[in-house]
């Protein structure tokens, strides 16, 4: 059975729903920021054809059923400002793997926290998922700090995983269970 993707849902600053091709010129400027991508196993989008082949390569991974792009639109400005991708769909272990990224002119705000608390929310009640993982950069404290206070756990390290801009990097690796959702 594919990812139940729910119906789009708010915070109090924010709107999160599937990514459409209206929100490619507003992620065309998240992504196109090397300070945004720099952690990210994927190269800066320079082009609208790379935001374009971005959303093909999302909409063949939705129609597997083995994952949901969703993007976060600032409620105030009605412009998106960042994505979150479950994927890596395991049905028979009903767990996925959990992505995001943020425009940086939104960062420090708790923005990513508020929404992900939501879809984690959704992940685990919906979506039916038992276990959530995320793979990080070990450079990126902000992106592991974050996970740690939404509860993840760091599970280990992985040599060379991810190739980034030409060069292997460590991963770190954390999950987090239904049973222990929500934070304390």
């Amino acid at each position: 059975m594919p990812l139940n993707a729910p119906a789009p849902f708010e915070t109090a600053r924010l709107r999160v729903r599937l990514v459409t091709c209206e929100d490619l010129p507003a992620l065309l400027v998240v992504n196109g920021d090397a300070a945004v991508t720099q952690f990210l196993p994927y190269e800066t989008w320079s082009t609208m054809a790379d935001a374009e082949a971005w959303l093909q390569r999302v909409e063949k991974s939705q129609a597997s059923g083995t994952a949901l792009q969703f993007v976060i639109v600032d409620k105030a400005t009605d412009q998106a400002i960042g994505t979150a991708l479950i994927f890596r769909h395991d049905e028979g272990s009903a767990r996925a793997e959990l992505g995001y990224v943020l425009g940086r002119a939104h960062w420090g705000g708790g923005v990513m926290f508020e929404a992900l608390t939501e879809l984690i929310n959704h992940a685990f009640g919906a979506m039916a998922l038992r276990r959530l993982e995320a793979e990080v950069n070990p450079d990126n404290v902000v992106s592991l700090a974050l996970l740690a206070r939404l509860g993840f756990q760091r599970e280990g390290q992985a040599r060379e995983r991810w190739v980034n801009k030409g060069k292997p990097i460590d991963v770190v690796t954390l999950g987090l269970l239904k049973r222990q959702w929500p934070v304390a």
